[in-house]
């Protein structure tokens, strides 16, 4: 790979500290990009207002910063790209692969993930919708529509986007969805590689489906296990993941270097974090991370004595 052609990056929303699935994707994605001299940029998708908490930006910036990961160039936040968002959306109507879907959420509860395409007959800017009746954006696929993925770390997976149906692209609450905005902003960042927890691996084909309507490069994808309690749940705010502690961060690291694969020399518990990442650089392989979709704390690789 040429030097400079990789730009890789950590696209976290701020509804609360990073905690320790947190750091593991972030510290996959930065040693991907330095083991490969390339960039590692720093996203904020800061797009869901009801959820985000006052002052976590913030804080994720000062965790990062805290265990060495330090981006390159100024953060992206995406509520400030709103108009960019409101253009592709624009650009995918008059493709017509649009439409209106006013279902409730009691509707799609029935649905069992896969919507139907009831609402297919509509189009975004039709009269069939009121415009003062709450609708999200869908975009219409293609009556097959199989997208191959060749991930770098799980392998090379079919999906078979019909098995989902229609996916929004713009909320009924007026702000553009997931998958529109960081598709958009993958594009727009020049975004080559995309590592990222295996939570994230269903968006994969629908982000691909979406880049291609756009006329946009696809980057290339490796998604990592996430991080998961005893219980098997993914570590997450929404079950209480406590965050990262700013007095062990040298731990922190060494943990999460251990989840992704690493044999890590006894000498590095006593070493700074600029040698830890450096050393860590200088061994990262892809190849070392398991092709599995969670892992736990016992599954560390015990340190070399």
């Amino acid at each position: 790979m040429a030097v400079n052609s990789y730009i890789g990056r950590f696209a976290p929303s701020p509804t609360g500290p990073l905690h320790k699935g947190s750091l593991l994707a972030a510290l996959a994605s930065f040693l991907d990009a330095r083991a490969n001299s390339g960039q590692w940029l720093l996203r904020i998708e800061d797009l869901d207002p009801p959820r985000e908490v006052p002052g976590a930006a913030d804080l994720i910036l000062r965790q990062l910063d805290e265990h060495g990961l330090h981006w390159d160039g100024p953060v992206l936040y995406q509520s400030s790209r709103l108009p960019a968002y409101q253009d592709a959306l624009q650009q995918l109507g008059r493709a017509g692969l649009l439409y209106a879907c006013d279902c409730n959420r009691a509707r799609l509860r029935t649905l069992n993930g896969c919507y139907d395409g009831a609402c297919r007959a509509r189009k975004a800017n039709s009269a069939a919708t009121s415009p003062d009746k709450p609708h999200a954006i869908r975009i219409q696929l293609p009556e097959r529509c199989s997208i191959a993925l060749d991930d770098l770390i799980q392998g090379v997976m079919v999906f078979d986007l019909g098995k989902t149906g229609d996916f929004i692209l713009w909320r009924r609450d007026q702000l553009p969805a997931y998958q529109l905005a960081c598709s958009l902003d993958d594009g727009y960042q020049g975004i080559s590689h995309v590592v990222r927890g295996s939570d994230l691996l269903d968006s994969s084909p629908r982000q691909m489906h979406l880049l291609h309507c756009l006329d946009i490069e696809t980057p290339q994808y490796a998604h990592i296990p996430v991080l998961s309690n005893p219980q098997g749940e993914k570590l997450s705010k929404q079950n209480h993941a406590p965050k990262l502690n700013s007095r062990q961060v040298l731990s922190n690291l060494l943990d999460c270097l251990g989840l992704l694969g690493f044999n890590t020399p006894s000498e590095l518990c006593g070493a700074s974090i600029p040698q830890v990442l450096d050393w860590a650089t200088k061994h990262w392989q892809l190849s070392n991370i398991p092709p599995l979709s969670r892992v736990t704390e016992s599954d560390k690789k015990q340190q070399l004595s």
